[in-house]
């Protein structure tokens, strides 16, 4: 399971007039932008460049850096370990489990399990329950004894939700390692990734 919100992209104006420094054809930029520098359309000469740039590879795509995309994520832990590989030209702000594990009883919706038997079902109930109690436990008496079982019981299929920080370089190199991938919740976020304005950049 993944959860993909909140998306916020930036950065376009200053990523094309970075683009055109090295030869100086700001004047060929026909891209239009807000007061703001939000952009409203990116013209067909900056298009243009901006492909012949990427297809020649990262060294001339810098301007693929300079496009921010903040995104709110919830995925479970084992998705999180595999996308922390990403950390260069990212920040993540999480949920803390430290922190918070406690504040509210656990329920089944809290982890991924759309994959999972029957069986398996009655056994992540089971450890909801432990766990539940445990929070229980620690609640009334505060013996961090009691939050340990909750941080090493804790299934790697908890999920989590954070802020994450990316760039349009970053989110390229992520679609082309891992939309192939096994896990479902990767090749959603490439889905996603496809969905993005001018993605083009991205997947060619």
């Amino acid at each position: 399971m993944i959860k993909i919100e909140n998306i916020d992209i930036s950065g376009w104006k200053a990523a094309i007039r970075g683009m055109r420094n090295p030869m100086n054809s700001w004047d060929k930029s026909d891209s239009r932008f807000t007061d703001m520098g939000l952009v409203i359309d990116i013209g067909l000469e900056d298009a243009r460049l901006m492909k012949q740039l990427v297809q020649t590879g990262t060294d001339h795509s810098k301007f693929m850096r300079m496009i921010n995309v903040t995104v709110d994520v919830t995925a479970p832990l084992y998705w999180w370990k595999e996308a922390d590989t990403y950390k260069v030209g990212t920040v993540r702000n999480s949920c803390s489990t430290m922190h918070k594990i406690s504040a509210k009883e656990f329920e089944l919706d809290d982890f991924s399990h759309e994959h999972l038997t029957s069986n398996s079902i009655s056994v992540i109930r089971m450890n909801i329950r432990t766990l539940n109690d445990y929070r229980s436990l620690f609640l009334t008496t505060k013996d961090k004894a009691y939050w340990w079982q909750l941080i090493q019981l804790l299934p790697s299929s908890y999920n989590q939700r954070a802020t994450l920080q990316l760039n349009y370089a970053v989110l390229r190199d992520i679609y082309h390692s891992r939309r192939n991938h096994k896990l479902d919740e990767w090749h959603d976020f490439c889905r996603w990734i496809e969905e993005l304005p001018y993605s083009e950049l991205i997947t060619l």
